[in-house]
């Protein structure tokens, strides 16, 4: 049993002292044992133990933890401007994409008629280039699902204003003073918008109708139309349409029958060969 002031005491078994004494009394034939002193916090200091870090050990852990922190935020700041760039690229060309479709849709469906302008003045199914900002012409498939008393025939114009393409429509075929257009933002962030026309004989040309043809060609419709776009980010877009041609029926006869089919000649027999003749048949 250790002694309460840690000096080294002798112990025999057996005695226990006398009752009452509350300690061990040594004796020179008893067993000598050494018994630790107990630890008090200045003895612990001054033996180089510490229960806490020190203030260089703190910065260290704060240095490092800054450093991560820092590596990791621009790793996420990266993965952030990545991103919107990506939805950024994907909704620019959604919406190229999307206004290809609406040109498509009205190049695809055009038609030959001719309207009046606000001023009266005749304007052809198509015109182009040649002092007019753009293109404008007369398409089909407008429904009236209503029945209100309009044509089902769209005048639509692609004109570019600045740095937007404009799609305008117009209620009425024949306008007046006051018909407005409706306007819609087809293409931003544009820089220029050409088109090109390709007439029956497979040339191109910067305005519609053509110059040698422009007298008395009002429903005269090209083959195809070429469209470029520059744009500032996804530099010059070149799209091809084909347009329709009108439908020439052929000559038919009268019962609609071609001629020559379901009649048969009269000198001729089965199979196409000639039928004898009575004086052959009496030879």
């Amino acid at each position: 049993m250790p002694c309460c002031c840690g000096s080294p005491v002798e112990w025999r078994p057996g005695n226990r002292g006398r009752p009452g004494d509350g300690i061990l009394r040594p004796d020179r034939h008893t067993r000598r044992i050494t018994v630790p002193k107990r630890s008090t916090p200045h003895r612990l200091a001054s033996a180089g133990f510490s229960g806490g870090f020190t203030l260089l050990e703190l910065l260290v852990a704060l240095s490092i933890f800054a450093l991560i922190s820092a590596m990791a935020y621009g790793g996420l700041q990266s993965i952030m401007n990545q991103q919107q760039q990506t939805t950024a690229r994907s909704d620019r060309l959604s919406d190229l994409q999307k206004a290809y479709r609406i040109m498509q849709r009205d190049l695809e469906q055009v038609v030959s008629r001719d309207v009046r302008n606000e001023f009266g003045d005749r304007i052809g199914a198509m015109v182009g280039g040649s002092g007019f900002d753009g293109v404008e012409f007369s398409r089909a498939g407008h429904p009236n699902p209503a029945g209100f008393l309009r044509s089902e025939i769209l005048r639509v114009a692609y004109v570019p204003d600045q740095d937007t393409l404009l799609r305008r429509t117009w209620r009425v075929l024949d306008r007046a003073q006051d018909t407005e257009a409706d306007e819609q933002n087809l293409v931003e962030s544009m820089s220029r918008f050409t088109m090109r026309f390709l007439d029956q004989g497979n040339t191109w040309h910067e305005r519609w109708p053509p110059a040698q043809v422009q007298q008395g060609a009002l429903t005269l419709l090209p083959l195809a139309v070429e469209v470029q776009l520059e744009t500032d980010d996804l530099g010059t877009l070149t799209w091809l349409f084909r347009l329709p041609q009108e439908f020439i029926p052929s000559a038919l006869s009268g019962s609609g029958e071609n001629p020559g089919e379901g009649t048969e000649n009269p000198n001729t027999g089965e199979g196409g060969e000639p039928a004898p003749s009575e004086e052959g048949e009496r030879q």
